[in-house]
């Protein structure tokens, strides 16, 4: 009997897997990436790979989780007890996904420290300074802000202040009543803001753009991007989806609820797309977007809300929007840290959140100085196509394009050659007492398709196939 606490039903687990799925991923990387890689192309392939290849991934590392009813090293450790030789190895693979949070994480509550940081600045600062007629205004602002030395540091301690107090209250009473709270409103806020995107001046040349597929935009490189994506929107690879799964009752439905996570998160991310893309193609037209790159959410997006009416109030609604997003993330990433240390340590819960909150503190801090007294440091300057990435860059590089498709080649490769495809057949089956509709999908997927995909996303990573 599992003596660890776990949500109270299909909702609970429901909205707080999608929370962490929902996050930067969604509201940030996921529409710049739909603008730079053809828009409704991109859409297209994206929604292809994430009903077969995300889908995959969500439902292996769930049910590992509930099988095990541990996090993802003791979850790996328990399936390849007593296996000899190659098998017996592949418990790696659990380090490897425990690893990934623990670098992710710091930076994470840094970049939520901005977005901190943007919320005051829209509810106390006249946006019209960002206007069009002033372009470098809101490039500028956001370079002040990250190479200052203390506010970035100020605003990073508020944000992990935030997801301690949550954390603190456990999973029913913490993590999971966040979720049934926060989630809602960011429905609310995101179809709100999208009405309003959609009555903007020329945004109808911006849906076109996003909807309707360019075939002639599509390359390898639209599927390598797009996949590479369904690891930040879908939460894989990162030991969350595993831990969440050992959270889950026995008698739950483990196919329908994470087929809700999957409806939930997507829906955001298209939802997100439509919202953000019009809006900056109503903007500056289609090379705008086109250009926006990473800097979309810190640079355009100001500029955008400055130029249209009631842009201010728009601009902090859409900043606590990305706030809210980047928080149930966040908390899903220091969750999993959490149940790691405290299984692995065979420690209380309060002395886990000590540990996880000081590596947070001690990293991100170290990270916020990249962008300052630390701007000259590259700690990947031994690799050519990362010799100038500075402290956070490289703390994603390595956990996004290195670790993360190692370890789902790893989870891939338990569930085909150690638990086997029958047993997890079987596992699903019993839940609802029916027929599991996308079997031949998942084991197709996950014999054929799964690790050649992951290789090409790895390869292109490290510069082999640039």
């Amino acid at each position: 009997m599992r003596k660890q606490e776990g949500f109270t039903g299909r909702l609970g687990y429901v909205l707080a897997a999608a929370g962490s799925a929902v996050g930067l991923g969604n509201i940030w990387r996921f529409p710049y990436l739909a603008a730079k890689y053809g828009g409704g192309i991109f859409l297209l392939t994206y929604l292809v790979l994430a009903l077969t290849f995300g889908y995959s991934m969500l439902i292996a590392e769930n049910c590992i989780g509930r099988m095990t009813g541990r996090g993802p090293i003791g979850a790996f450790r328990k399936l390849c007890v007593g296996k000899k030789s190659f098998l017996g190895t592949l418990r790696i693979g659990g380090y490897i996904n425990a690893f990934v949070p623990l670098i992710i994480v710091p930076y994470y509550c840094v970049i939520g420290g901005w977005i901190t940081r943007y919320v005051v600045t829209m509810l106390t600062t006249n946006v019209a300074a960002f206007h069009k007629d002033n372009p470098g205004a809101s490039e500028q602002y956001f370079a002040d802000f990250i190479s200052s030395t203390w506010s970035p540091i100020v605003f990073f301690l508020i944000f992990v202040a935030l997801m301690v107090v949550v954390i603190a209250f456990g999973v029913r009473r913490g993590v999971e009543r966040f979720n049934k709270i926060l989630m809602p409103i960011l429905v609310v806020l995101i179809v709100a803001l999208g009405v309003y995107c959609a009555f903007l001046p020329n945004a109808g040349e911006g849906f076109s753009y996003y909807l309707k597929p360019d075939f002639s935009r599509f390359s390898y490189m639209t599927v390598v991007m797009a996949m590479g994506q369904l690891f930040f929107s879908l939460s894989i690879a990162m030991g969350i989806m595993i831990t969440y799964g050992a959270y889950m009752r026995e008698s739950d439905d483990l196919v329908a609820n994470v087929n809700h996570v999957e409806l939930f998160d997507t829906a955001v991310a298209f939802l997100a797309g439509l919202m953000i893309i019009p809006a900056v193609v109503a903007f500056g037209g289609k090379a705008a977007a086109e250009k926006a790159g990473p800097g979309l959410v810190f640079i355009t997006m100001p500029q955008v809300f400055a130029n249209f009416p009631g842009g201010q109030w728009i601009g902090a609604a859409f900043f606590i929007f990305v706030l809210f997003a980047a928080a149930t993330s966040a908390l899903s990433l220091l969750e999993t840290n959490v149940q790691t240390i405290g299984q692995e340590l065979r420690i209380s819960r309060a002395k886990a959140i000590a540990i996880g909150v000081a590596e947070i503190v001690a990293v991100g801090v170290i990270t916020i100085l990249g962008y300052s007294v630390l701007k000259n440091f590259h700690p990947l300057a031994f690799i050519e196509s990362c010799r100038d990435k500075n402290i956070l860059d490289s703390l994603d590089f390595i956990s996004n394009n290195v670790m993360m498709p190692i370890g789902a080649i790893f989870t891939c490769m338990l569930v085909v050659s150690v638990v086997g495809l029958e047993r997890f057949s079987q596992e699903l089956r019993s839940d609802a007492g029916r027929p599991w509709r996308r079997e031949y999908i998942f084991q197709l997927c996950m014999t054929l398709l799964v690790i050649p995909a992951l290789l090409v996303i790895l390869l292109n990573a490290i510069g082999i196939l640039t």
